[in-house]
């Protein structure tokens, strides 16, 4: 029997001030962060309250990316980085 050992990717967190206010955020990516007390830790577009997860749902009910990132005034950019950290981080886990 194989075992797959999981690759363990410490990330540091980031400190920074947007807006006038303190932002923490652990960077899973440019776009796409965990940042402690919002949408309760869950991976967010950074500077937004818009849960990755709901942007995998918004193109499985027939959304473009362009129109997500229209309608929630991000780059196509972080709409392409949710997607393909889909593929590596495992979103509905993050809601258990």
């Amino acid at each position: 029997m194989v075992s797959k050992a999981k690759k363990v990717i410490k990330l540091k967190l980031q400190r920074e001030i947007y807006n006038g206010e303190p932002y923490e955020y652990y960077p899973l990516g440019k776009y796409i962060v965990a940042a402690p007390g919002v949408c309760g830790g869950r991976p967010t577009i950074k500077y937004h309250r818009l849960d990755a997860m709901h942007i995998i749902g918004f193109l499985e009910r027939g959304d473009t990316r362009k129109q997500i990132a229209l309608n929630y005034r991000i780059p196509v950019a972080a709409v392409r980085e949710a997607v393909k950290l889909a593929s590596l981080y495992d979103y509905e886990e993050s809601y258990s």
